[in-house]
């Protein structure tokens, strides 16, 4: 395989099949003895918030969509979307839609240890290709194209034991070894909390200002709904998202334009303040900053791209 046949897709600019929702912290729960942990999810539950542990783990979204997290990265899912996360990385999905609700298979889960992999990648040959892998998933990995793949292994590894099931976990492994359409989610290597309560707390304030972003609001304000002097907030928001307080802000508000200008025919300068934007010069700086196009120009290839708006 030639360099040239690998596409790694960058993550700006970029056109992405836009969402939006909330959520907060937890840990999964042990399930049966062994290195793999298969998990389901449904909505709503308190296991579904902004977390990180020590395992790998991949995450195929069934339904619903929403805003992504992973990282520094705020971006957006919806059914099919298939991420690989690496250990103590920061992550979460927040759906917007059907929020009221309950539905009972939203992701399929599948964690593991990357410390034995690496052992055995070291000193058997079959095995080095996964090591690039884990090396990338510590920025967190999209995968494109290999949503029905990675379904059908989940389901195999679900139902089978022992040697068996991490057989069917190796063969879907190489399988993502060797995708070549992905891209890295994270620009940075988060620094990670090690306690709950702090989790907690940065999970509480991610969940707020995803729900009020377009309202209008300091980081003074949200600094001393918790407690902490602007300084102190402004050093612990960036050591726990990987974005200074403003760039998440920009971020969400970005990403709630572009589902407005993909599904709605809203004049773009009405979305500007929709979204919580006051200045239509600053509205259209930002997005070229972050989606690296015009918000005239995304709109035109998204209509190209999924069609006209219902």
């Amino acid at each position: 395989m030639t360099m040239a046949s690998v596409r790694h897709r960058d993550r700006e600019p970029e056109l992405e099949h836009d969402l939006g929702r909330h959520l907060t912290l937890g840990y999964e729960p042990l399930e049966m003895p062994g290195s793999l942990r298969y998990l389901e999810h449904g909505i709503p539950t308190p296991l579904v918030r902004w977390h990180q542990h020590e395992e790998c783990e991949l995450h195929l979204i069934v339904e619903t969509r929403g805003k992504l997290f992973v990282g520094d990265y705020i971006g957006h899912f919806e059914p099919g979307n298939l991420v690989l996360t690496g250990p103590r990385l920061p992550h979460n999905w927040i759906s917007s839609d059907g929020s009221a609700e309950v539905v009972h298979l939203r992701d399929m889960v599948l964690q593991f240890s990357e410390a034995p992999l690496r052992q055995a990648g070291a000193e058997v040959g079959e095995l080095h290709s996964v090591l690039p892998l884990l090396e990338r998933a510590r920025h967190g990995i999209e995968f494109f194209d290999m949503s029905d793949v990675a379904r059908d292994a989940l389901v195999r590894i679900k139902n089978s034991h022992g040697m068996a099931r991490y057989g069917e976990f190796l063969m879907l492994l190489d399988r993502l070894a060797r995708c070549t359409d992905y891209r890295l989610l994270s620009t940075v290597q988060m620094q990670s909390f090690d306690d709950d309560a702090s989790l907690a707390q940065i999970s509480g304030i991610v969940s707020y200002l995803t729900e009020h972003s377009a309202e209008q609001f300091t980081m003074g304000e949200v600094s001393e709904r918790v407690g902490m002097t602007e300084s102190q907030f402004s050093r612990y928001f960036r050591r726990a998202t990987g974005n200074t307080f403003t760039d998440f802000v920009n971020r969400l508000r970005i990403n709630r334009a572009c589902q407005l200008l993909m599904e709605t025919d809203r004049y773009i300068n009405n979305v500007c303040y929709d979204v919580g934007f006051n200045n239509v010069a600053n509205f259209n700086r930002r997005f070229m900053q972050i989606k690296g196009m015009t918000p005239k120009d995304f709109r035109r290839q998204a209509e190209a791209r999924f069609g006209n708006k219902n």
